[in-house]
């Protein structure tokens, strides 16, 4: 199954809910929430206020991104504000397994995020524990940058891992993702796609472009790459 996450940070902001429903309209999985602190990245955007809030307006999974620095002291609150999904980056969590066994326990699914830099490795020995693991195709911090080609391969080699250790884990993908990027990673293996201007962008609609992605993503599933 090929899931389309649209990313809110490509939204308008002045009509903030009036966009999340139309993306769940057009047909949107899930809802994908880049939270930015300024300190791990260099953009600031949303806290749990605004998810709080953006939570009266639709009923698609929230796919919460924490791009924050101790990501630890904030997981009661992005839970309490109604995150479905919450993902931490193994860059900044000292003692992994407990910060997504916390998530767990608060009844959210764990999410572990790789930046383009950081092998496999990092999280090889928490997969068991996680409901999805998301590979950054750009350096995270602003939305619009262009896909980085050496995601595909490393898409592969996760999906390898993965299936050599028995498990059923899809494979996310945020970063430059839209119809003339999501080919690949989906021949890769990755099946939940976040898209930001590729959805919130598209000349001709949002519906539009998630089937366009969709059916590319099958496409060259379908051929094997």
């Amino acid at each position: 199954m090929v899931q389309i996450a649209p990313s809110i940070l490509s939204a308008d902001f002045s009509r903030l809910a009036e966009e999340i429903q139309a993306v769940a309209e057009a047909g949107a999985d899930l809802l994908h929430v880049d939270v930015m602190d300024g300190h791990f990245v260099p953009n600031l955007t949303f806290g749990p206020p605004v998810i709080k809030a953006i939570r009266k307006v639709t009923d698609l999974p929230f796919d919460v991104h924490l791009m924050i620095s101790n990501p630890d002291n904030y997981l009661e609150d992005y839970a309490e504000a109604g995150a479905d999904y919450i993902g931490v980056h193994a860059e900044v969590c000292p003692h992994l397994n407990r910060t997504l066994t916390r998530i767990a326990e608060l009844g959210k699914k764990p999410v572990v995020v790789l930046n383009p830099h950081t092998p496999l490795c990092a999280i090889e020995n928490v997969l068991d524990q996680v409901s999805m693991v998301l590979i950054m195709s750009v350096n995270p911090g602003f939305g619009g940058q262009k896909f980085i080609p050496g995601s595909v391969e490393k898409v592969a080699e996760l999906h390898a891992m993965i299936s050599r250790r028995g498990l059923t884990l899809p494979i996310q993908v945020d970063g430059g993702v839209q119809a003339d990027t999501i080919g690949p990673v989906a021949a890769a293996g990755a099946r939940v796609f976040v898209s930001g201007s590729g959805v919130f962008g598209h000349a001709q609609g949002y519906r539009a472009a998630m089937e366009e992605m969709r059916e590319r993503a099958r496409e060259y599933v379908r051929q094997g790459g």
